[in-house]
């Protein structure tokens, strides 16, 4: 319980540095992977069908319909992703990217990319 306004308002800086500190809004590095055919036309967690070439992607925590601009370190590319579906549930891997943003930047494989909040 906070005794007062001051040890409130610390509280609400902390939970304001913990959220503009995460992946999705700080451009930090996090490992991605992709996934395609296999899943067409399947239901996703936000219960829209599945399109392996759309430009859309999996997290576990961000709410369905936020935006990410995910970059590519390697190639330079980048491309702006809709959050659709949860996942990955891989450990270590913090985004699933539909196979047409991943073919956009030029991901072949699993890797790190920069993710931002739109």
């Amino acid at each position: 319980m906070l005794k007062n306004w001051s040890e409130f308002m610390r509280a609400q800086t902390a939970l304001i540095l913990i959220l503009f500190c995460s992946p999705a809004y700080a451009g930090q590095t996090v490992i991605a992977t992709w996934y395609g055919q296999e899943l067409a036309g399947n239901r996703t967690a936000s219960g829209e069908r599945f399109n392996p070439n759309g430009l859309t992607a999996a997290h576990r925590s961000l709410p369905f319909g936020t935006c990410l601009r995910v970059s590519n370190p390697k190639t330079g590319r980048s491309v702006t992703v809709r959050v659709n579906d949860r996942g990955p549930f891989t450990r270590g891997v913090s985004l699933d990217l539909s196979h047409g943003a991943a073919r956009a930047i030029g991901m072949r494989v699993t890797q790190s990319v920069i993710v931002e909040r739109c």
